[in-house]
């Protein structure tokens, strides 16, 4: 289901007379003078609401006789709310775009000709931080303290808080005093 069509979706089920209109339909199928007297609405009204739940794929429509016969899409509704959130956005790539440059942008104000002026107080930007300096490890290598020390002095003195925030941030993992990029 896409964003459009999810949305469309949620916005049918935000209404009240559509909500009730589809409770009826989950029991029988009905024509529109019977839906619109048994929820005290005009046929016109009924005729609408029906014409936006049909366009979200909610209900169908039929020939019987000479009545026009809606019933419950019931296939949508077995789709759940954690499926459709988790659906690709429409705009990831937006979105990843804005991550980069707020990314670059942490990293501009706190790097200064290669080297980390100060650590960042908010974690957000601390993780980008430390991120960056990962970057200096190779994967799939042990390093010693001391080789880790000496990395992360290229970029900052206070090598201990780092290498600790990197361990507890799942960046670098240590075990037997040997650290391993995660």
């Amino acid at each position: 289901m896409t964003e459009a069509d999810a949305i469309r979706l949620f916005k049918c089920l935000a209404d009240k007379s559509r909500l009730q209109i589809l409770k009826s339909l989950a029991i029988e199928d009905m024509y529109v003078e019977r839906l619109a007297e048994r929820l005290g609405l005009s046929a016109p009204t009924v005729s609408f609401h029906l014409k936006k739940l049909s366009e979200a794929g909610m209900v169908s429509a039929y020939k019987s006789q000479y009545y026009m016969m809606y019933s419950l899409s019931r296939d949508i509704f077995m789709t759940s709310i954690l499926e459709i959130i988790q659906e690709e956005s429409d705009e990831a790539a937006l979105q990843e775009e804005r991550d980069l440059a707020y990314r670059n942008k942490v990293i501009d104000a706190f790097f200064q000709y290669g080297k980390l002026t100060s650590i960042p107080a908010q974690r957000k930007k601390e993780r980008i931080i430390l991120e960056k300096i990962a970057e200096s490890f190779e994967k799939d290598r042990d390093y010693s303290e001391k080789e880790v020390n000496e990395i992360i002095n290229r970029f900052h003195e206070d090598h201990c808080t780092l290498r600790r925030d990197m361990i507890g941030e799942g960046i670098l993992d240590r075990k037997d005093g040997i650290y391993r990029l995660k």
